[in-house]
C-alpha cells in the first residue's frame, strides 16, 4: 500500500463550517460510484484511512472528515462534545454532498458514531440519506467488552486535564505499542501525534473521552440498533487487540449472530494501518466489489 504523507493528505481536503466551527473533510473517488462514509477513531483522525484510501477511491465515492475536536478540524474548548453531535456533523456532510444512500466503514470511536447513525436510520420516515450497510473495525461496540487502557481511564477522571497536558510523544508511542500487534512506522506515529496536537488538541481530549460513559448510558439504543437492523453488518477485527480483540468477536457473535466476522490474527487495534491489504480485501468482499 502507498504511504500518503500528512501534508499531501491535508492538501487533498477542504473545509466547511458547521456550528461556527471549521471542519476538514475529503470528498473524492469514483464518479457516480456508491458512497462510502469513513469514520475515524480516537484520538487520531481521517488520515488513518490513507493506506486503503487510493484503492477504495477506484471503487467508491468516498466521504470522510476529521470530527470536531480531532485532526485538522476545529477543537473548541467550550463545545459540548458528544457522539450525538458527531453524528449530526456526519449528517451535515452527507447533506452537503447530496448523498441519497451510503455505506459506512468505521473504527473505534467511529464505531459508536456509526451505531448512532444506524439507530437514526431505523427511525427514518423517508427523509435524509439511506444507510445500506456497515463494516466495523475494532472498537467498543458493547460497553461491557471494552477494555480501556489505564491512560484512557485516567483521562476520563478528574485528573484528565493534567494528564493531557503532561502527555509526551514517548508516552503516546508506548501506548500504541501496547495496542498494535504490528509495529507502526515512525512516520505513521509522528503524523498521528501531529494531528493530536494540531490546534492545541490535547486540551480537549478529556472532553472527547466522555464517549466511554456515553456508551454505557446509551447501550440499549446503540446495541439495540445492531440487534434489530436488517442491514448487512460486518466486523473486521484484529484479534490481538487488548482493547477490543478476540473478546469483542465472541460478544459480537453472541449478540449479533446475523453479522459477518473477519478475524485477523497477529493484528491489533488499528487493522487498517497494521494490515491494510487484509482489511481492504475484507471490505471489498463484504460490499460486493
Amino acid at each position: 500500500m502507498k504511504f500518503i504523507d500528512l501534508d499531501t493528505w491535508r492538501a487533498g481536503g477542504s473545509h466547511f463550517t458547521w456550528r461556527n466551527n471549521s471542519i476538514y473533510y475529503r470528498n473524492e473517488g469514483k464518479s457516480g460510484g456508491d458512497t462510502l462514509l469513513l469514520i475515524h477513531g480516537f484520538p487520531t483522525a481521517s488520515w488513518d484511512w490513507h493506506p486503503i484510501w487510493p484503492a477504495l477511491a477506484h471503487r467508491f465515492h468516498l466521504l470522510t472528515l476529521d470530527m470536531l475536536g480531532f485532526g485538522f478540524s476545529a477543537k473548541p474548548r467550550d463545545f459540548p462534545y458528544s457522539i450525538m453531535a458527531q453524528a449530526d456533523l456526519f449528517e451535515a456532510l452527507l447533506a452537503k454532498a447530496g448523498v441519497q444512500h451510503y455505506r459506512i466503514l468505521a473504527h473505534d470511536y467511529g464505531d459508536t458514531v456509526a451505531q448512532e447513525l444506524l439507530a437514526r436510520n431505523g427511525q427514518r420516515n423517508q427523509g435524509g440519506p439511506e444507510l445500506k450497510a456497515i463494516c466495523f473495525l475494532n472498537g467498543g461496540l458493547f460497553p461491557e467488552t471494552h477494555r480501556p487502557l489505564f491512560l484512557q481511564k485516567v483521562l476520563a477522571s478528574p485528573l484528565g486535564p493534567l494528564l493531557a497536558k503532561l502527555t509526551t510523544y514517548a508516552k503516546f508511542k508506548a501506548n500504541f505499542e501496547r495496542i498494535c500487534a504490528k509495529p507502526l512506522a515512525e512516520a505513521e506515529l509522528a503524523g498521528m501525534w501531529a494531528l493530536l496536537n494540531e490546534n492545541s488538541g490535547r486540551a480537549v481530549m478529556p472532553e472527547l473521552i466522555r464517549y466511554m460513559a456515553e456508551r454505557r448510558t446509551n447501550r440499549a439504543r446503540w446495541v439495540g440498533a445492531l440487534q434489530t437492523t436488517q442491514l448487512p453488518l460486518q466486523l473486521i477485527d484484529g484479534v490481538d487487540d487488548p482493547i477490543s480483540g478476540s473478546h469483542l468477536v465472541a460478544r459480537f457473535r453472541e449478540l449479533v449472530p446475523q453479522g459477518r466476522v473477519l478475524e485477523l490474527p497477529g493484528v491489533g487495534h488499528y487493522p487498517h494501518v497494521e494490515a491494510p491489504e487484509a482489511v481492504l480485501a475484507g471490505v471489498l468482499d463484504f460490499f460486493g466489489e
